[in-house]
C-alpha cells in the first residue's frame, strides 16, 4: 500500500484509487447571521430566495462549504479528513471577523467519499451487466456499467478500459474493502467470460 498525506492514493498490482472529494457535515451548535456573511465576507454566494444556505468558497484546501443559519454546515471539496478540518477551522476563523464565536470543537461527519481509479483488467460490460446482479448497463445512454456493492455500501460505474468510479462509502477502510471485493466480484464473473 502506498499511502501519503498530501495524496490520498492506494495502489496494488491490480487495482488503485485516489480520494477525489469528500462531503463532510458538522453542527457548530451556534445561529449564523448569513446575511451579515455575505455582506462582510467577499467568497460568499447568498440567494435566500433560491437557497436558505449560504457558500463559503475557500482558497486553500480549495472547498466549498454549505453554511445555514442553524450553525450546520457541509463541506465539498477536500481530499481527506485533515482537510476538512483545517476548512471547518477556516470557517471559524471566517465567523469570528462578525463575532460569531465557536467555542466547541465540532464533531466531523463524513458523508460520502467519492474516488477514481483502475482495476487493471479489460472489461466486457454487456457480460459483466448479465454475469453480476445489481448492475444497470444502457451503453446507448452512458458508456459506463453501474454497479451496486451491498456490503459494504458502494457504488461503482466502470468502464471497459478498467477505470472507475466509487462513490458511497464513508471512511478509507469501506473504500478498500469496497475496492477488493468489486475486484473479487469482477474476476469470479470474468471466469465464466473465459470458459
Amino acid at each position: 500500500m502506498v499511502a501519503s498525506k498530501s495524496k490520498e492514493t492506494k495502489s496494488k498490482k491490480d487495482s488503485e484509487y485516489k480520494i477525489q472529494n469528500i462531503v463532510a457535515t458538522t453542527s457548530l451548535e451556534k445561529p449564523v447571521p448569513l446575511t451579515k456573511l455575505a455582506r462582510t465576507q467577499p467568497n460568499t454566494e447568498y440567494n435566500p430566495e433560491t437557497f436558505p444556505g449560504l457558500v463559503l468558497r475557500i482558497k486553500e484546501p480549495k472547498s466549498a462549504v454549505l453554511v445555514f443559519s442553524s450553525g450546520n454546515l457541509v463541506c465539498t471539496g477536500t481530499k481527506s479528513v485533515a482537510q476538512v478540518r483545517k476548512v471547518i477551522d477556516e470557517v471559524i476563523k471566517q465567523l469570528k471577523k462578525i463575532n460569531v464565536n465557536v467555542t466547541i470543537t465540532p464533531k466531523i461527519t463524513v458523508q460520502n467519499i467519492v474516488a477514481s481509479g483502475t482495476i487493471n483488467l479489460k472489461l466486457n460490460l454487456n457480460f459483466l451487466a448479465l454475469e453480476m446482479e445489481n448492475t444497470e448497463y444502457e451503453p446507448e445512454q452512458f458508456p459506463g456499467l453501474v454497479y451496486k456493492l451491498e456490503e459494504p455500501n458502494a457504488t461503482f460505474l466502470l468502464f471497459s478500459n478498467g477505470k472507475l468510479v466509487c462513490t458511497g462509502t464513508k471512511n478509507k477502510e469501506q473504500l478498500e474493502e469496497s475496492m477488493d471485493q468489486l475486484l473479487k466480484n469482477v474476476k469470479t464473473a470474468l471466469k465464466n467470460y473465459n470458459k
